[in-house]
């Protein structure tokens, strides 16, 4: 029998969650974050790039602020208002000082008790490459939690205002192939799907199928993937590091 996952911690109030471009959260973690602000929770997203670099057809000064557009709607879906982009370029985020600096400053800002990432690995389950955007993003925010706390590090940024936050219990990262624990995908799968969809200009671009089947489909089988690890219920995964 395949190891069961525990189940996500259920014992905070704020959530941050922080990726390199629109719709990498849509990609499956929309629907846990539709049944967190459900319960009351708050969730607040980061985006390092606007994805201006993410669609052939259409040139970075018109499909950035499209995406951005997409992006606060697809939140919309799913409860979250707070969408927060860094500025950085899509497609050649550096890891380094400066995108450290810029997520610790946001983790002082929201002061949230879990941070939320994507897979921050060079493979996708060890078979496809993932892209230098999300590793160093990942990277970073797992890094930057500890940032966040630490007033020697940044100390530009108590100058600014923003005061150390060591209140980060949990970085979360979504779509690793090392899942330790889950969330229940059913009660915000259909919000999940929603959310995804809301990103039509892009999602337009990837298939020539029908983009809410495209949507569904994709979502559906995903957290259905995971089941057998979660007592039969389709489930969002996630890796879990303490902080």
């Amino acid at each position: 029998m395949a190891e069961q996952l525990a189940p996500m911690p259920e014992d905070w109030q704020r959530a941050l969650a922080v990726v390199a471009h629109p719709d990498d959260l849509e990609y499956g973690c929309a629907a846990a974050v539709a049944q967190w602000t459900d319960s009351g929770r708050e969730v607040a997203y980061v985006l390092a790039t606007r994805g201006e670099a993410g669609i052939d057809s259409l040139e970075p000064a018109i499909s950035g602020p499209l995406r951005e557009a997409e992006q606060r709607a697809s939140a919309e879906v799913v409860g979250v208002g707070s969408v927060e982009f860094l500025g950085h370029r899509d497609g050649v985020i550096e890891y380094g000082p400066a995108l450290r600096r810029d997520i610790a400053a946001a983790i002082r800002r929201h002061r949230p008790e879990l941070v939320i990432t994507l897979n921050h690995r060079d493979t996708w389950g060890g078979t496809y490459r993932n892209t230098p955007d999300h590793v160093a993003v990942g990277r970073a925010a797992l890094d930057a939690a500890a940032d966040a706390g630490n007033r020697w590090i940044f100390p530009e940024l108590g100058a600014e205002g923003l005061v150390p936050w060591d209140g980060v219990r949990w970085v979360a990262v979504f779509g690793s192939d090392r899942p330790t624990h889950a969330v229940d995908a059913e009660p915000g799968l259909e919000r999940g799907i929603r959310s995804l969809l809301a990103h039509r200009t892009y999602v337009e671009a990837l298939t020539e199928e029908d983009p809410e089947q495209y949507c569904r489909n994709l979502l559906t089988e995903g957290v259905r993937h995971s089941a057998d690890r979660f007592g039969g219920r389709p489930a969002v995964t996630f890796e879990l590091f303490p902080c």
